[in-house]
């Protein structure tokens, strides 16, 4: 599976490799074309004129337009009643835990929810060459006013998360939402020859940073092509200066992250779930966590319905 997914990603490389980047050769790198009207709601296809090679190092690109503005707010709906405040796995135990590291607030959307998750999961999957199995649910975000994520990286350091799928090879960050000022990607390690005027947030300008553009997906690699971790895919979001920020983010692992004996019904599918059902997220994000009988959810054993 391994060779698989590095084959299909030097074909992705291979395909998106038209130039470098430039605000004149790109249009709508600046907001000027609205995408919306191009894109066919109902379609898994992609568009390789719409993809533009970002950075080698670390790998990573930018697609206009991924998401229509009809698909942006139905995964903002599905999310906005269900936010907690968002975690991060510890580096030992691989266990989620609060950290002013990450100060924003999120939910997990189960897979195959609906017929809109489900087509965009699928679009996901023709972009990035990699099955669906080996995806998480998608995790919506939404950053207030001061709120960020500080640089990390997305493939593990603890053995007990690697034992799930595998390291993280590849992750989509949908936005959802434009933002007034702030609340870029930043890739720290990773140089970035353009000028960046007063639009750009001071912490924007110290490397490759991202705008959130709503509707657009930056994919990038956790992974070099040989398999290593890639040191240059650090990252985070930039605080928000003004407005506020909606994402969501498909974490791609290297092999299926689905659980053999999902069948049963009576598995965890993320570390986190112990720390949820004691927040009491079995009630209040039910069709995450219990699911129903087509459609698992993600926590049944901690929530015990099994």
């Amino acid at each position: 599976m391994t060779i698989c997914v590095l084959f299909f990603q030097t074909v992705l490389i291979l395909w998106s490799s038209v130039q470098a980047i430039s605000e004149d050769d790109f249009p709508g790198w600046m907001r000027e074309i609205n995408y919306d009207d191009r894109l066919n709601k109902k379609s898994t296809a992609i568009d390789p004129t719409r993809i533009i090679q970002l950075s080698w190092k670390p790998r990573a690109f930018l697609y206009k337009g991924f998401l229509s503005d009809e698909e942006c707010e139905h995964l903002k709906n599905l999310a906005r009643d269900k936010l907690e405040k968002s975690m991060v796995a510890d580096n030992e135990s691989g266990k989620g835990v609060l950290s002013n590291i990450r100060t924003s607030s999120g939910m997990f959307i189960e897979k195959h929810h609906d017929e809109t998750v489900k087509r965009i999961e699928e679009r996901i999957a023709t972009l990035t060459f990699i099955p669906q199995e080996n995806g998480e649910a998608l995790q919506v975000l939404k950053y207030e006013n001061g709120e960020k994520y500080e640089p990390h990286f997305d493939f593990f350091h603890d053995q007990y998360n690697i034992q799930l799928g595998g390291h993280r090879v590849a992750t989509v960050l949908m936005y959802l939402s434009n933002v007034e000022k702030g609340g870029e990607t930043v890739f720290p390690n990773a140089p970035d020859d353009r000028v960046k005027d007063e639009t750009w947030s001071e912490c924007a300008k110290k490397g490759l940073a991202v705008k959130p553009v709503k509707g657009d997906a930056l994919l990038f690699f956790s992974l070099t092509p040989d398999a290593e971790t890639d040191n240059m895919s650090l990252h985070g979001s930039c605080p928000v200066i003004e407005g506020e920020k909606w994402s969501a983010t498909k974490w791609i692992h290297v092999n299926s992250f689905d659980k053999p004996n999902k069948s049963s019904g009576c598995v965890d599918e993320n570390v986190q779930c112990g720390e949820w059902a004691a927040m009491g997220e079995c009630q209040k994000n039910p069709s995450y966590m219990v699911g129903t009988d087509a459609y698992p959810g993600a926590c049944r054993a901690s929530c015990r319905v099994c």
